[in-house]
C-alpha cells in the first residue's frame, strides 16, 4: 500500500466526504453512477483514514493547522488515539451502511435518494473532523454541522409523524449546545485562556470542586447527542427516520459523536487527575449508572421493534459515559472499546430491523414469531448482535462490559458495577426475547412459509457485521494497544 504523508491523509480525509457531496447530486438522474460515488467516496475516506492509523501507533499526531477565525480561535485538526478510533468505526461502517443503504432505499422505493445520500456524505464529512479536531472551537462547529446535515435525514419521509420528530431532534440538540454546551466552553476558555485539546487537560488550578462539578454538567447535558437522560427524548423520537439513518444515529455517527466528545472532554480538558482529586466526577458515576438500569427497564416495555432498540442504545450510551465518569486510564479504556462494539453490534440490529421491514413490512416484536424460520440469515445476526450487545463471549462486547467493570471495582464504585450486571440482565430479556419468539413461536396462521430474505444489499451487510461482533472479541487487544498510547506519556 502507498503511504501517505501523515498530514496529507489527515487533509484528505477531512475533504474527501465533502468533495462526494458535492458529486453525488451531479449523478442524481443516474442511480447505479450516484450510487457508485457513495461507494467510491465512502472507500477512499476509509484507505486515508488508513493511511493515519500507523503513524499514530508510534506516537506520531499528525496535524492541520487550518486558520485562526479571530484571536484564540483557530478550526485546527490533530490525529489522537481516542479520535483516531471513532475516524475508524465511522469510515468502516460507513461503506457497508453505504451497501445496505442501496439495498433499503431501493427495496422500499424511497423518494428523494440523492438528496439522502448527499447529506450522508456531508455528515460523515462532520464525524471525521469532529473525531479529529485539535480544539473545542473546531469541535463545535463540526458538532452543529453534523446535527444540521442530519436534520433532514430524520425528516426524509415529510409524514407528519417524520417532521414532528425531526423538529423534536432539531430543537433538542441545538437548544443544548446553545444553551449548555456553548456557555461551558466560553467558560473554558476564560478560565484556562486557551481551548486546546492538551494531555493531562488546561483546568488544573483554575477553579475549585464545586465549579468543576457544574462545568462538567454544563458538558455533559450540553452535548445532547450522548441522550444522557432527561435529554435523551430526540432518540426515540428520531425512529422514524429510514432504518439506514438510525443506523447512522446509533452506531457511525450522531451518538457516538456524543459519548465521543464527553469522553475527549474529560481526558483532554478536565485531565482525569484534576478531575478525581476534586471529586467533581463523583455524580456523574451515580447518574449514569441509573441511566443504564433505567432506560433498559423502559426498552423492555417497549413493542416497537426500533424503539425498543433506540432505548438500549440510550443504556448502552451510558457505558461509555460511565466509564469517563470513572476518569481512569481503565475506565477510558473501557468508554473506548464500549464505542467501538457497541457500534458494531448495535448497527447489526438496526440493519436487521430494516431486513424485516423491507422483507415483510413488519415493525412490532409481537409480529416476530416464526421469522426465523423464513428469515433464518437475519434473525442469525441478530442474535449474534444481541450477545454481542449483552457481553457475552465469544463477541466483541464482552471486553468493554468487562473492561468497565473492571474499573468500577478498582475505583470501589460498587454502585456501577452493580448496575453493569442488573443491566445485562436486562438485555437478555429485552433482545433475546425477539430471538425466542422468532424461532421457537409459531408463526401467525398464513404466514409465508418459505424462505424470504431481504434483498442481498441488505442481507450482506448485516452478516458482514455480524461477523465483525466475533473479530472484535479476537482482535480486541489492537483497539487496546491504540488507547493505551493515549496515556503513554501521562
Amino acid at each position: 500500500m502507498t503511504m501517505l504523508a501523515p498530514n496529507d491523509a489527515l487533509l484528505l480525509a477531512l475533504i474527501a466526504p465533502f468533495i462526494g457531496a458535492a458529486l453525488i447530486p451531479v449523478f442524481g438522474r443516474w442511480p447505479n453512477l450516484r450510487e457508485t460515488v457513495t461507494l467510491v467516496t465512502a472507500a477512499v475516506l476509509l484507505f486515508f483514514v488508513l493511511q493515519l492509523l500507523g503513524p499514530v501507533l508510534g506516537g506520531a499526531r499528525p496535524e492541520w493547522a487550518g486558520f485562526s477565525v479571530a484571536p484564540g480561535l483557530t478550526l485546527a485538526f490533530q490525529v489522537e488515539p481516542l479520535g483516531m478510533l471513532f475516524a475508524l468505526i465511522a469510515s468502516s461502517l460507513w461503506i457497508v451502511n453505504s451497501v445496505y443503504s442501496i439495498g433499503y432505499m431501493r427495496g422500499n422505493d424511497e423518494p428523494r435518494q440523492t438528496g439522502f445520500y448527499a447529506c450522508f456524505a456531508i455528515a460523515l464529512g462532520a464525524t471525521i473532523g469532529l473525531a479529529f479536531a485539535k480544539n473545542l472551537f473546531t469541535l463545535f462547529l463540526l458538532y452543529e454541522v453534523l446535527t444540521l446535515s442530519t436534520y433532514p435525514l430524520v425528516a426524509h419521509k415529510h409524514s407528519v409523524e417524520a417532521r414532528r420528530g425531526a423538529r423534536i431532534y432539531l430543537a433538542l440538540l441545538i437548544g443544548t449546545s446553545m444553551l449548555l454546551f456553548l456557555p461551558a466552553i466560553i467558560a473554558t476558555y476564560v478560565m484556562a485562556g486557551t481551548l486546546d485539546f492538551t494531555p493531562g487537560g488546561i483546568l488544573g488550578g483554575k477553579l475549585g470542586s464545586g465549579a468543576m462539578a457544574v462545568l462538567l454538567a454544563l458538558y455533559v447535558f450540553g452535548i445532547g447527542k450522548a441522550a444522557v437522560m432527561p435529554i435523551h427524548f430526540w432518540l426515540p423520537a428520531a425512529m422514524v427516520a429510514p432504518t439506514p439513518v438510525s443506523a447512522l444515529l446509533h452506531a457511525v455517527a450522531v451518538v457516538k459523536a456524543g459519548v465521543f466528545s464527553i469522553v475527549k472532554v474529560v481526558v483532554y480538558i478536565f485531565g482525569l487527575d484534576t478531575l478525581t482529586a476534586a471529586g467533581a466526577n463523583v455524580w456523574l458515576v451515580y447518574l449514569a449508572s441509573g441511566c443504564i438500569v433505567l432506560a433498559s427497564l423502559i426498552a423492555l416495555t417497549r413493542g416497537n421493534l426500533k424503539a425498543r432498540l433506540a432505548y438500549s442504545t440510550v443504556s448502552q450510551l451510558a457505558y461509555v459515559v460511565l466509564g469517563a465518569a470513572i476518569a481512569t486510564p481503565l475506565g477510558i479504556m473501557g468508554s473506548g472499546m464500549q464505542m467501538a462494539t457497541h457500534a458494531v453490534g448495535k448497527i447489526t440490529l438496526f440493519f436487521c430491523a430494516g431486513a424485516i421491514y423491507v422483507a415483510t413490512h413488519k415493525t412490532e416484536v409481537k409480529e416476530l414469531d416464526g421469522l426465523g424460520r423464513t428469515m433464518p440469515v437475519t434473525m442469525a445476526a441478530f442474535l449474534i448482535g444481541s450477545l454481542s450487545i449483552i457481553g457475552l463471549p465469544p463477541f466483541g462486547g464482552t471486553w468493554s462490559k468487562w473492561t468497565l467493570a473492571l474499573a468500577a471495582a478498582d475505583s470501589g464504585y460498587l454502585v456501577a458495577l452493580g448496575a453493569l450486571m442488573i443491566s445485562s440482565l436486562l438485555n437478555i430479556a429485552y433482545l433475546l426475547s425477539i430471538v425466542g419468539r422468532a424461532f421457537f413461536f409459531a408463526p401467525e396462521p398464513g404466514a409465508a412459509s418459505a424462505i424470504r430474505e431481504a434483498p442481498l444489499a441488505c442481507v450482506i451487510p448485516l452478516s458482514a457485521t455480524a461477523g465483525l461482533c466475533v473479530v472484535l472479541f479476537f482482535g480486541a487487544g489492537q483497539v487496546e494497544n491504540l488507547l493505551t498510547t493515549m496515556f503513554a506519556s501521562r
